[in-house]
């Protein structure tokens, strides 16, 4: 089919619209996508405390759900019954366990301590440098060098205005420093506790809002990946929950039959640390060692080889057996994901690695099996 003269221009002109278009489309794509990584890398923090938030509204999801399969209430009965289940249980453990706590908290705090300066002498007696271990004090040093030394005349009369004023504003400083910080750590477990409940006592407003932000013809493809992703993280947090008490429980008994001082706390610690892999782990053994050397090698060998088992059954027994319908990811591709979000956004990061490579995971899977229809199908 041949084109007529008259016909030529105009197709011309066309294709140039067309392509300016393009242009125009993929220039606006990328300034939208970089100025979303921007937002994100500055507002990581929020964002991570939302997506913690939503972490709790799954857990309580499902713990209501689960609870609905042996009873038949309504959503807001069963997620109030599964609250208060959890309010009496954290009260009891503060209850019954809180002065043990704080007592074996501030011994193992002690007991660290001067494991550390034990290995330090040690360290150094071998010609190994310990400098990195100077940092703090090296610190300290520095900010406590630019006090001013009292005048010779000062001795055994009152301070100087300024040095009232001084120590007077050095003081309030402090205070509020801690002030704001409690004030903020509140804040936060607040703000979770608040997202997770609003999540657990509306998940279908949530559900069906997501939905609405996408396009028309994509509804369904998003309504997949939405409940794949919630359906995977629901069963996530029950298998870790009951692992990190497993974990937590064997190493409090075991290292109460060993003689190891602080065993409860250790144990609490343990558990919470399990929320991590692996890297949690290895931060659980290191501590556990350092407070178990205080009775001798042979308590703290011993200690080490409990933990080893514990580990070993985390690792082989429980996290295979109970989340092998859940996750599917292998060690090296996660640590490398943890140490990259630890780098990138602290303590969040590394914290939340694992439910953020699920959720990634789930969504190449998808994509995967499902590919994307033809432009001119779509269209």
């Amino acid at each position: 089919m041949t084109i007529s003269r008259d016909e030529r221009p105009q197709t011309r002109t066309d294709l140039a619209r067309d392509q300016a278009w393009a242009i125009s489309v993929g220039g606006i794509g990328v300034v939208l996508f970089t100025a979303m990584l921007a937002f994100t890398w500055h507002f990581a923090a929020t964002l991570l405390l939302i997506f913690t938030g939503m972490l709790l509204g799954v857990g309580l999801n499902a713990l209501t759900n689960a609870l609905g399969r042996r009873v038949h209430l309504p959503h807001t009965v069963r997620l109030a019954i599964v609250c208060l289940v959890l309010a009496v249980l954290l009260a009891g453990v503060a209850y019954l366990g809180g002065a043990t706590i704080a007592e074996q908290a501030s011994l193992l705090s002690k007991t660290i301590k001067s494991q550390i300066t034990n290995v330090r002498s040690f360290l150094e007696n071998h010609g190994i440098d310990t400098s990195v271990f100077d940092l703090g004090n090296a610190a300290a040093s520095t900010d406590a060098a630019p006090a001013p030394a009292p005048s010779p005349g000062a001795h055994g009369g009152l301070p100087g205005a300024g040095a009232l004023a001084s120590s007077g504003g050095a003081i309030v400083s402090q205070t509020f420093k801690l002030l704001f910080g409690a004030i903020s750590a509140v804040g936060n477990i607040f703000i979770v506790l608040f997202l997770g409940l609003a999540f657990a006592a509306q998940p279908a407003v949530y559900h069906d809002g997501l939905l609405f932000l996408a396009p028309a013809k994509h509804r369904t493809r998003v309504t997949l990946i939405i409940d794949r992703i919630s359906e995977t993280l629901e069963r996530w947090l029950v298998a870790q929950i009951v692992v990190m008490i497993a974990v937590g429980v064997v190493t409090w008994i075991g290292l109460a039959i060993i003689g190891i001082p602080g065993s409860f706390i250790l144990g609490i610690q343990a558990g919470l640390l399990a929320f991590i892999p692996t890297v949690g782990a290895i931060i659980a053994g290191v501590v556990v060692v350092l407070a178990s050397l205080a009775s001798g090698w042979i308590p703290a060998l011993s200690a080490l080889l409990l933990f080893m088992g514990v580990h070993a059954m985390e690792s082989y027994v429980l996290t295979p057996l109970l989340q092998r319908q859940a996750l599917n990811i292998p060690p090296a591709t996660l640590f490398a994901f943890q140490i990259l979000l630890g780098v990138v956004f602290g303590i969040w990061g590394l914290a939340l690695a694992l439910p953020l490579v699920a959720i990634t995971k789930v969504m190449i899977d998808h994509f995967k099996t499902y590919e994307a229809p033809p432009l001119a199908e779509a269209a």
